[in-house]
């Protein structure tokens, strides 16, 4: 079964289009701009659907990022607004506020803390560029949990989100991007390791488990479907307890 790439991306641009319409007919699509691909292709995406004044990059390194000029490049290939706002001060404030009180504090909070920043720094920007959020999040990351929740989980439209790895791969081709961005290999940017080399499997063996429920080695198999199962809570709207209206004894008189 092929997937048919020119016809999602049409969709898709015309999706985030609509969106505007409703949501925002005036704003920008404002969006964080690391040099992968998904934010890459999603930027690309609104440029499609708005025209390029209407979509803003921004890039938010913590400290010293050795890509840093991959997300340049891509700014200037879309030939989109970009500004550089560097989270580093707020980064070290913050660890230095956390020790100080708590004295101890979980390799999570240090993995977790900075896209969390970024998330508040990308809002922060786009209430001063009349804007509207793009998460950048794609099928296959959200699927396994290898997201930050209120991190790069967070946004006000999410046109990728639906879609796995190569299925994005295939609309940013679509798009006419250079090779060269879609096939940059996602880096953490704490240990140097890839994705795929903290995960354990590979998003081809990924997407294809998704897309068909077929996965022949039994290890990964395994790895995917724990991941999913105790990360199922990040792709749930949030729980609200809802008040017993029917139930009077609730009220005093």
């Amino acid at each position: 079964m092929k997937f048919n790439a020119e016809k999602v991306r049409d969709q898709v641009v015309q999706w985030t289009r609509d969106w505007f319409e409703v949501n925002g007919r005036d704003c920008n699509a404002v969006l964080g701009i690391s040099g992968g691909k998904d934010s890459t292709i999603a930027a690309a995406v609104c440029v499609a659907a708005l025209g390029k004044e209407r979509v803003v990059g921004i890039r938010m390194p913590n400290g010293v990022q050795h890509d840093i000029d991959v997300s340049r490049a891509v700014t200037q290939f879309l030939g989109i607004r970009s500004y550089e706002i560097n989270i580093k001060g707020a980064y070290d404030a913050t660890m230095e506020a956390l020790m100080g009180s708590m004295g101890e504090i979980s390799n999570q909070t240090i993995v977790n803390l900075p896209p969390r920043l970024r998330m508040a720094t990308l809002y922060a920007a786009s209430q001063s560029l009349n804007g509207r959020v793009v998460n950048t999040s794609n099928l296959s990351e959200d699927w396994v949990g290898y997201a930050t929740r209120y991190g790069d989980t967070a946004g006000d439209f999410s046109p990728l989100s639906k879609l796995t790895v190569q299925e994005v791969k295939a609309v940013g081709r679509a798009l006419g991007l250079p090779e060269e961005f879609i096939e940059k290999p996602p880096i953490d940017g704490l240990c140097g390791k890839t994705d795929e080399d903290n995960l354990g499997f590979t998003y081809a063996a990924l997407d294809r488990y998704i897309r068909t429920g077929v996965c022949e080695d039994a290890e990964a198999k395994a790895k995917i479907d724990r991941l999913h199962k105790i990360n199922l809570f990040k792709l749930a709207p949030l729980p609200v307890y809802e008040l017993p209206e029917e139930d009077f004894s609730i009220y005093e008189d």
